[in-house]
């Protein structure tokens, strides 16, 4: 392709300069890909399948064993570097058979058993003569140690570096704290939940009490009402309770005989009529009894007679009309 360089923009130049490197690394990652990933060409292999060489199992990868190298020389040098006769300082090794178990002794128990007995599965008894087996340790080399100059204590005035910068402490500090202020901040909204549960229980007991007051207040004003009770002590102060005393009072009124004080004083300002259902009734001795009979009365044909023996007729429909038109 040949392009006029005098005529092309310079955007036009970098543009076709990046396509042409765009290209070329595009060809050298397709060379590279089939390369890796396969000793034959696409060709090749198109021609392989259709010839049948190609058979499921031919590619697998498979592991050559590997080969085990007996290096003579090198373990001797390893057996010699351990057979290096080193002062003991180098080396601190010690061993020992476990210590003895003076508190059992000085108690009158039977001794622990020996290296030879313990019980692999026994984790008491296994750490038990780790323990012990520790303790002979230190009492042996505690002397030692001693003897070569070798200090086991810590002196007072010993300063060790922290192995963690000043700058790192502080994040973790910072981050501690954070910790705890949530921790703060969630216990404190569990007591005010807490709280809140709390004030409404004890609103809705206050509210409910109350209801009870107001409605013993109100049975005790009917029983005062209906005579049932002589005062209404919650008027009066009294510190009972006033549903115990209105049950009392109903009691005592309900084992009274007769009628109650409203009664009674209807019956003084109006009067007693007496017994009125069942007046008209027949009885075997008002049945017998013929003495008020009169044959008169039984017999009068016609209505009442007023005053002049005449009898009371209605007057008439033109009559009444005329009564009326005067009136």
């Amino acid at each position: 392709m040949v392009v006029d360089s005098g005529t092309m923009e310079p955007a036009e130049e970098q543009q076709q300069e990046q396509e042409e490197e765009e290209e070329e690394e595009e060809e050298m990652l397709g060379l590279d890909s089939e390369e890796e990933n396969s000793e034959m060409s696409d060709d090749e292999l198109q021609e392989a399948f259709a010839s049948g060489l190609l058979k499921p199992g031919m590619n697998v990868l498979v592991d050559q064993p590997k080969k085990h190298v007996n290096n003579v020389e090198g373990m001797k040098q390893c057996l010699a570097d351990f057979r290096k006769d080193l002062p003991w300082v180098e080396r601190l090794v010690l061993t020992n058979p476990p210590a003895e178990d003076v508190l059992s002794q000085a108690e009158g128990k039977v001794p622990k058993p020996a290296n030879g007995d313990v019980n692999a599965d026994d984790d008491f008894q296994r750490e038990m003569f780790f323990y012990r087996q520790a303790q002979a340790t230190v009492l042996e080399a505690l002397p030692l140690l001693s003897k070569h100059g070798i200090a086991t204590k810590r002196p007072e005035d010993y300063f060790a570096e922290m192995a963690k910068s000043d700058q790192h402490m502080q994040k973790i500090r910072k981050k501690l704290i954070s910790k705890q202020m949530i921790l703060e901040k969630s216990e404190k909204a569990k007591k005010l939940r807490e709280q809140r549960k709390f004030g409404k229980k004890v609103q809705v007991e206050v509210i409910q009490k109350r209801q009870k007051e107001k409605k013993a207040m109100m049975t005790a004003v009917k029983r005062y009402q209906k005579g049932m009770t002589d005062k209404l002590e919650f008027l009066e102060g009294d510190k009972k309770q006033p549903g115990k005393d209105s049950a009392q009072g109903s009691k005592k009124a309900a084992a009274k005989k007769g009628p109650n004080a409203k009664r009674k004083f209807k019956d003084q300002k109006f009067g007693f009529g007496g017994k009125k259902s069942g007046k008209k009734w027949n009885t075997k001795e008002s049945f017998n009894d013929v003495s008020s009979f009169r044959a008169k009365v039984a017999n009068a044909k016609g209505g009442k007679k007023g005053k002049g023996g005449k009898q009371n007729k209605r007057p008439g429909k033109s009559v009444r009309k005329k009564m009326k038109g005067r009136s």
